[in-house]
């Protein structure tokens, strides 16, 4: 599968189209839109949120809720771009002044893009770099997400860390809570962390940035459960899944780091702490007797839960702005401000669970591969009865 994307961030709409979905997979539009709204939501969000209301609009691909093998279209309108019709117009206009930006602002796109694409106005740089383009890749991914329910392939997010609070929760599913558990916990939690307390803590932190016109990060996480041993490959570096699974939470906006499993914590510690033991029953197959490698060995899934942690950087768009050059006039002024949030974290998981839910979702049908549901739910049968006979 593949999908492009198109749109601005006060453009009229955004647009995914999503090529090689196979047919006869059930789609619901409202669970798409739910997940939406979930990306809009969470402590700490700016004004933008107020005024979008991000729908889901399917215009090609799906008949009578079922996928028909034919490309894909959605698109999310942008209810803002009323107030942007001139500023953003398509057609040639007098005055190509209005509301053009030429102070780029520290830790965007704005001056490294102005410079390669030799634009005067940096508005042509921002409207695309902006974080409102996640919107479209949310949709894509809450949709190919829906393709993976059928083989028992379920994703969650939440927040391990803003502004330094740290939750105790690292999903490592334990007997005391299980998954429907810890889900319902996340999703009560204004910052979708699973621990009360930390989640205030969280929620005071962020109100001390907004307070002083600064931004905080943090640290999301991702897991996977019910995938089959196998998807992704060894043999080329382009096909290892942690590989693309990296590249896609470093595709998000503002995020500076990942790591999967024990992460960078396996630098301090030996090998017999770091690997995981394998074990075999007849009732399991063979499994492994921890997760330290966060379900991925060999660029392949192990069975084992998937586990990835994604680090935010603090939105560098601050109400105490930094200081910048103008490009017209090379002197030195205060960076120039849009609309921003104090925190985007409790989004970004939503994001970070979602651009995973296709990487996972292209890595399964490469594997199984086929033009219809029941060509590829006939192979993946194979396919298990060929492991647990191995």
């Amino acid at each position: 599968m593949r999908f492009l994307t198109a749109g601005e961030s006060h453009g009229p709409q955004l647009t995914a189209i999503i090529e090689g979905v196979p047919s006869g997979f059930s789609i619901s539009i409202e669970e798409i839109n739910d997940i939406l709204k979930k990306r809009q939501g969470g402590y700490g969000r700016g004004r933008r949120m107020e005024i979008e209301n991000d729908q889901v609009q399917i215009k090609s691909g799906i008949r009578f809720g079922k996928t028909t093998g034919a490309p894909i279209t959605l698109v999310i309108e942008n209810k803002d771009y009323s107030h942007w019709k001139k500023i953003m117009s398509v057609d040639q206009v007098d005055d190509e002044s209005a509301r053009r930006v030429s102070k780029p602002r520290p830790g965007h796109a704005d001056l490294n893009g102005g410079l390669k694409y030799n634009h005067r106005d940096l508005r042509n740089i921002l409207e695309r770099s902006s974080a409102r383009e996640t919107a479209i890749r949310v949709a894509v991914g809450a949709l190919v997400k829906q393709l993976l329910k059928p083989y028992g392939i379920i994703l969650m997010s939440h927040v391990v860390n803003i502004g330094g609070i740290q939750s105790k929760t690292f999903i490592q599913l334990s007997v005391d809570r299980s998954f429907e558990q810890l889900q319902k916990q996340i999703e009560q939690s204004e910052v979708r962390c699973a621990e009360e307390i930390e989640s205030n803590l969280m929620i005071k932190k962020i109100d001390e940035a907004k307070e002083i016109g600064d931004s905080i990060g943090g640290i999301v996480e991702v897991v996977a459960l019910g995938l089959p041993i196998g998807l992704g490959s060894h043999v080329h570096w382009d096909l290892k899944l942690d590989g693309k699974i990296a590249q896609s939470i470093l595709s998000i906006q503002a995020f500076k780091g990942v790591e999967i499993g024990m992460g960078f914590k396996v630098a301090n510690l030996p090998g017999s702490m770091v690997h995981d033991e394998i074990l075999w029953s007849e009732e399991k197959g063979f499994y492994r007797s921890t997760n330290r490698a966060g379900g991925i060995e060999g660029g392949m899934t192990t069975g084992e839960p998937l586990i990835v942690r994604g680090v935010m950087k603090p939105i560098p768009t601050l109400y105490k702005p930094l200081q910048s050059v103008d490009i017209d006039t090379k002197e030195a002024f205060a960076a120039s401000i849009e609309r921003s949030d104090a925190c985007a974290v409790p989004a970004a998981s939503i994001v970070a669970e979602h651009v995973i839910a296709w990487e996972l979702a292209n890595a399964f049908f490469e594997k199984f591969s086929g033009d219809s549901y029941e060509e590829i739910t006939h192979q993946y049968q194979i396919y298990k009865e060929q492991i647990r006979k191995y």
